[in-house]
């Protein structure tokens, strides 16, 4: 065989390996499409927010918390349902997961054993797709002028665009703050707060930093979570 025709043929072989590549390498995952401005780590899953304001999560999905539509585990970044853009901050819980969208809306998706989706509904009404925050036990009309949002083991938080608090979910150690350990499938005020900058919902406790930098804390004090020894025990259902 003369050099020309190898040369033809190595050619050929080339150009048709190319074109096969083409048709059967995988597509790029949309994660890459943009880069990862924020990042959450829940119990068992984790969640990323992309600079296109899109979400992406992976890991246990049990419950529904990587918010795809299914309970099917993933092991790589997938999709949030419905969200590719239009989110502001995010947070994981233990088996659920909330957003706060630009509109100042928050949405959750994932496990709602004790109303931690803020949705109006308990026990067994797991979603694996985003709901809308209820504004109130009624849920005539979803919760607006979010801030931030914080996601606990099962109650979730946020910091709202007044500077004021609201809770839902679990109370069993008093950690929504409201004064009482009943469990809110909707949000409520957290009493005698304003000016508020942060919130973080933690286990079963949540704490906030108001404008002057002061931080205050409620729910269970077990281990001096709490931070202050304060009379209340084990328990300190108010700030």
């Amino acid at each position: 065989m003369n050099a020309r025709r190898l040369l033809l043929l190595l050619l050929a072989s080339t150009v048709g390996a190319l074109i096969a590549m083409t048709l059967v390498w995988p597509k790029p995952d949309p994660a890459s499409a943009s880069s990862v401005v924020a990042i959450s780590a829940g119990g068992r899953h984790t969640c990323a927010l992309t600079s296109a304001g899109g979400v992406m999560c992976w890991g246990r999905n049990h419950r529904g918390q990587l918010g795809t539509g299914t309970t099917e585990d993933s092991t790589t970044a997938v999709g949030v349902s419905g969200l590719d853009s239009g989110v502001l901050d995010i947070s994981a819980g233990f088996d659920h997961t909330c957003v706060v969208t630009t509109a100042g809306q928050a949405r959750c998706w994932g496990e709602n054993d004790d109303g931690q989706l803020g949705n109006g509904a308990v026990g067994d009404s797991h979603r694996t797709t985003p709901v809308e925050v209820c504004a109130s036990a009624k849920c005539g009309a979803p919760l607006s002028e979010v801030a931030s949002i914080s996601a606990g083991a099962s109650h979730t938080c946020v910091l709202t665009t007044s500077g004021r608090a609201k809770c839902w979910g679990s109370n069993e150690h008093g950690q929504l703050g409201d004064g009482t350990t009943t469990d809110r499938a909707a949000p409520v005020d957290v009493p005698g707060l304003e000016n508020l900058v942060a919130i973080a919902a933690g286990g079963f406790h949540t704490c906030a930093i108001t404008q002057e930098g002061a931080a205050t804390c409620w729910g269970k004090n077990l281990e001096g979570q709490v931070g202050d020894d304060r009379a209340c025990g084990i328990d300190c259902p108010a700030p």
